[in-house]
């Protein structure tokens, strides 16, 4: 990724950085030379990445941390229920939509944020409806408010103590060779948590102006 060491560096905020994906992209965005702030609900400062600012605060809400964005430029929403399932709806629009209300408000009224990052998912699927539902929901926040926006769409993310997808790769070969599956299969299809990432830090570092919407395709083209 040389081409980003050489892009203009940002000031970013991110919600859900303690997580799964979100520790990775702050780590990456401080080896890249980016001056990274992260949300954490006290007792958690010693989670992030080295050389991360902690901002101690409630993702949902906004009161508790919108007059500490420090002039951040990109806002990176994170904030999401661990392992989604259809069984988790009532912790989807509590949680997750709840969170990208707040994370969206303080944003516009940031003055400083020109970018919005956010990480929706792959749809229309047969699966997790309520899941797809509050994450369009919540894009369509994003929309609203005006601010420029990437959007990430995956599916399944492949990484450390996300494996199982691995079983479904066989499937996934078997319905692309399949002229009436080729399409569902390449929009639902898998992608790595190194592609995320990398797809994740390439739109921080060239920030969309309107808003841009990264499927599948365009996650699994990124390579770090």
């Amino acid at each position: 990724m040389a081409a980003d060491r050489n892009a203009t560096r940002r000031q970013v905020f991110i919600t859900g950085a303690t997580v799964y994906m979100g520790s990775r992209l702050a780590a990456e965005l401080v080896r890249q030379g980016h001056r990274v702030a992260e949300l954490v609900r006290l007792g958690s400062e010693d989670k992030l990445p080295a050389n991360c600012a902690a901002v101690v605060g409630n993702a949902l809400d906004r009161s508790t941390f919108q007059d500490k964005l420090g002039g951040a430029q990109t806002f990176v929403q994170l904030v999401g229920v661990a392992h989604p399932s259809p069984r988790k709806a009532r912790e989807f629009r509590e949680i997750d939509l709840k969170s990208c209300e707040e994370s969206v408000k303080a944003a516009v009224a940031s003055g400083s944020v020109s970018h919005f990052v956010y990480v929706g998912v792959a749809h229309p699927a047969p699966v997790m409806k309520a899941y797809i539902e509050v994450r369009t929901h919540c894009e369509e926040l994003i929309r609203q408010s005006g601010l420029n926006a990437s959007i990430l769409r995956p599916w399944y993310v492949l990484g450390p103590g996300h494996y199982w997808p691995y079983l479904l790769k066989p499937g996934y070969w078997l319905a692309r060779q399949i002229p009436g599956l080729r399409e569902s299969a390449t929009r639902l299809g898998l992608v790595t948590i190194e592609q995320m990432v990398a797809a994740l830090v390439r739109s921080l570092a060239s920030p969309a102006v309107g808003i841009e919407v990264l499927p599948v395709s365009k996650i699994a083209n990124q390579t770090r």
